[in-house]
């Protein structure tokens, strides 16, 4: 049974989302791509977990990130709607961690560009960036015309 069910908010994001994987400091594969559903599982139980996460300290259904549709103030004032990514912990043995710090479980909690996922003990770090971060800005020139 799934720990989990999509809030009524859920979408898909506008934005292109990736998640870079890091362990022991260096980046551990090709980044994930979050962009082509409005939700993903991460866990151990390998048959539902969209993104597994292998290591024996993480729980089956760990934690999911979600894209929820919120009402957001502009800066002309005006109010608009934005699509934006949050993490819940499933109620996880171990914990999941943002920035090194460890999160409530079954709460929703906004994620940041640049922040830091960590699942249970696992080493492995999770960079939450999208395709627009100056970082990376410097491999794609997207000419507008």
């Amino acid at each position: 049974t799934l720990l989990f069910n999509e809030p009524p908010e859920a979408r898909k994001p506008s934005e292109r989302w990736r998640l870079y994987v890091f362990k022991d400091g260096e980046p551990l594969n090709e980044p994930l791509c979050l962009h082509r559903q409005s939700c993903y599982l991460f866990g151990r139980e390998r048959r539902i977990a969209d993104i597994p996460t292998d290591h024996p300290s993480c729980s089956k259904q760990h934690a999911v990130i979600q894209y929820r549709e919120m009402e957001k103030e502009k800066p002309d004032g005006m109010m608009g709607k934005q699509v934006k990514p949050y993490i819940m912990d499933l109620g996880s043995t171990n914990k999941t961690y943002i920035n090194e710090s460890p999160i409530e479980p079954q709460r929703y909690y906004e994620l940041f560009e640049k922040d830091t996922i960590k699942f249970g003990n696992s080493s492995r770090e999770y960079v939450l960036l999208h395709e627009n971060s100056a970082e990376l800005e410097h491999h794609h020139h997207h000419h507008h015309h």
